[in-house]
């Protein structure tokens, strides 16, 4: 057996050094892309080995198709006896898909035409080698052996660039935002190629790819057209790399990369594609198997006493429901309501909060007329986490956001409470809203969505992949907002913002950063002018002096760190403006997204039956302030300045963070708020289990 991978296996050894080398190398160029602060060499070099694990685990199934290949060829097949056997064969088996359900095509009529054309074109090939001689066979598997070499060493180098580009982005491995990448294709590439040189790129992975290839051609070739290695002696090979497939698939655990405090340290011990495979067959995690629990009657009666309040008063005698009916003294205001979530807005682009950089002027401005929130949290550090916190009003829950969930219509929702009394309601979007799922969801969830089709072509002033410019959204939302007016009804208009997006383009000559930069500071100083000038030209409007306009972000620009949760990751501002109506204010109370819907509704002393896990921060005890912030796994409690963190598997966290810099100090346990923490989770959970949350 010690010639074995000398002549007819040798590529399977190459391969697996191609894979263990490209993923130390990336791991390398990942660190010089973190923070200085973010690895010690200890660290490193621990990641290295850790890292290699996952490496073998990945290398053990990309060689399986080369295995395949190298195993099962042989020329038994083009004999004049066996021809009759296989035309049959595949005339039964396209039988079997045409004129049966055995294969059920409804599954995925797409995979069942690919399973189609493929059967149909190896058959096509089999004949077309069956009368070609000896000789031109073997040349014939050995180009295709060249192929699809070069073909994996491109996806290789490939996948090694993508995970540079996402933790450019996200400072971390890839995870469900990878994965929703797939789905959405034509936005991600274009983003890319707007953002980076894509042509160049991929040009010199091609050669780098052709390359390797032709550097390995000897063991390619030989692999084919060495002396003849009996069946016996390749299925020896064939089943022992199975079995260490096998071995390192089921042996491997995704928990093993998390040996430090460090979460840039577990991140580079990872390896791209393993953690791609586990985000793709786990975007959604069940609580009751992964995290800590209490039994649910005393979750739902710890959320239930935290939600308590002396003008709301809980429906009937459920235990697992938190149903209640909220009051207000004095009439209702039928004020109309326009809420702005600004992408990836953070509280520190703001001078307000402590930046030197001035990109944010009219924002600040505003902040001195306006209530103006100094404590809040964002969900998550996704879109579709903060359209979910500030529609739903629920914590955020492990896995995808609801938006991008299924069976999530007819939930409780802020635009069905207000469209229940008597407000139109709608969301804006500057993209195309089939994105990330916000038209269906908001779509059966109380609101009517408009979108960039609804603009004509001559009137946008500048696009990219994501969407309109935002002035262009803004003039979209005017024109609509004046609709709304003249129909005689309060609205309630949710407007999404694009433009604070990598590749940050935006028309020129709007800002005194050229669009040419495509840096954040533009595309964040843009989207202060576009909002200053949307307001500006709202202020001729009649409806203006009866809104309420609500600007907070969706999440932050970045929440990287690293410690598990880093909170300054999470803090965003929000500005209530209504010059008629509110007095200038600070509002210095701890504040959750979630907070924010309930909020808005006690403004306008709405009485509404509500099952809310938010509160009017304006009405809320100093005792019951809290936040929630977390990542697809890491589920945040923020109260009484200290930090609970849960996540699999039934792991709990406490720490003091610190509220500047983001870093946080470990500390015992305590019993009461690591309950409380898991009884919101839990509680919600149960709810959206039990489709108990609907309207």
């Amino acid at each position: 057996m010690k010639n074995v991978f000398r002549n007819r296996f040798s590529l399977i050894v190459l391969i697996v050094l191609l894979v263990l080398v490209l993923s130390s190398l990336t791991r390398v160029v990942l660190l010089l892309s973190t923070p200085v602060s973010g690895v010690s060499a200890i660290q490193f070099v621990s990641a290295l080995f850790i890292g290699g694990m996952y490496d073998l685990s990945v290398a053990s199934l990309v060689i399986i198709p080369f295995v395949l290949h190298l195993w099962l060829q042989n020329d038994f097949i083009y004999q004049q006896k066996v021809l009759p056997f296989i035309a049959g064969g595949f005339l039964v088996l396209m039988g079997i898909l045409l004129f049966t359900h055995l294969v059920p095509k409804d599954y995925n009529s797409d995979l069942y035409h690919i399973l189609l054309y493929y059967l149909t074109a190896r058959f096509v090939i089999y004949l077309f080698l069956f009368f070609m001689p000896y000789r031109f066979r073997l040349q014939w598997r050995t180009g295709v052996l060249y192929i699809v070499t070069a073909l994996t060493v491109f996806v290789l180098l490939v996948n090694a660039v993508s995970e540079w580009f996402f933790w450019r982005e996200f400072s971390t491995r890839y995870n469900f935002i990878a994965v929703d990448y797939l789905v959405y294709t034509t936005e991600v590439l274009g983003n890319i190629s707007e953002s980076y040189p894509l042509v160049p790129i991929v040009s010199t992975l091609v050669l780098i790819a052709i390359l390797i290839v032709v550097i390995v051609r000897r063991p390619i070739r030989e692999s084919i057209s060495v002396a003849r290695m009996s069946f016996v002696r390749r299925t020896i090979v064939a089943v022992s790399l199975f079995l260490f497939a096998f071995a390192t698939y089921t042996l491997v655990n995704g928990r093993y990369r998390h040996f430090s405090r460090n979460e840039y340290a577990n991140s580079l011990a990872g390896n791209g594609l393993y953690e791609f495979a586990v985000a793709f067959t786990q975007n959604e995690l069940d609580f009751y198997k992964f995290y800590q629990t209490i039994p649910d009657t005393t979750a739902f009666s710890m959320v239930r006493q935290q939600l308590a309040s002396p003008n709301s008063h809980f429906v009937g005698k459920d235990p697992y429901s938190i149903e209640r009916d909220i009051n207000y003294p004095g009439p209702e205001r039928k004020l109309n309501v326009v809420m702005i979530s600004v992408e990836s807005l953070s509280a520190d682009f703001m001078q307000t909060f402590g930046s030197t950089e001035n990109i944010t002027p009219y924002l600040d401005s505003l902040s001195k007329k306006s209530l103006l929130f100094t404590q809040l949290y964002s969900s998550g550090t996704r879109t579709v986490r903060g359209l979910e916190a500030l529609s739903l009003s629920i914590p955020p829950s492990p896995g995808q956001s609801i938006v991008k969930r299924p069976d999530n219509a007819h939930l409780f929702s802020m635009g069905s409470v207000l469209r229940a009394h008597g407000y139109t309601t709608q969301y804006l979007y500057g993209g195309y809203s089939y994105f990330d799922n916000m038209k269906e969801f908001f779509g059966n969830n109380g609101y009517t969505v408009i979108d960039r089709a609804a603009i004509p072509a001559d009137k946008i002033h500048y696009e990219n992949i994501w969407g309109v410019a935002d002035e262009d959204l803004f003039t979209l939302a005017l024109n609509v907002l004046d609709k709304d007016n003249s129909a005689g009804r309060p609205f309630f208009t949710h407007i999404m913002t694009v433009s604070n997006h990598r590749p940050f383009t935006y028309p020129d000559g709007r800002i005194d950063i050229p669009a040419a930069m495509q840096v954040r500071q533009g595309a964040v100083k843009y989207t202060d002018y576009s909002i200053n000038k949307f307001l500006r030209e709202a202020s001729h409007k009649p409806w203006f002096d009866s809104t309420l306009f609500v600007i907070v972000a969706d999440h932050c620009a970045g929440s990287a760190g690293s410690v598990e949760l880093p909170v300054t990751g999470y803090h965003i501002p929000m500005l209530i403006y209504a010059p008629k109506i509110l007095q200038p204010q600070e509002v210095n109370t701890l504040t959750a997204q979630i907070d924010v819907a309930p909020t808005i509704l006690g403004l306008l002393h709405l009485d509404y039956r509500s099952k809310f896990f938010g509160q009017d921060v304006l009405n809320t005890p100093s005792d019951k302030q809290r936040a929630f912030i977390s990542t697809y796994q890491g589920l945040g409690y923020l109260r009484a300045g200290k930090l609970v963190v849960q996540s699999p598997v039934k792991n709990v966290h406490e720490y003091i963070p610190d509220f500047h810099n983001g870093n946080a100090a470990p500390v015992q346990v305590e019993s009461d708020l690591s309950r409380e923490a898991i009884a919101y989770y839990q509680s919600i959970s149960w709810l959206l289990k039990n489709r108990k949350q609907s309207f």
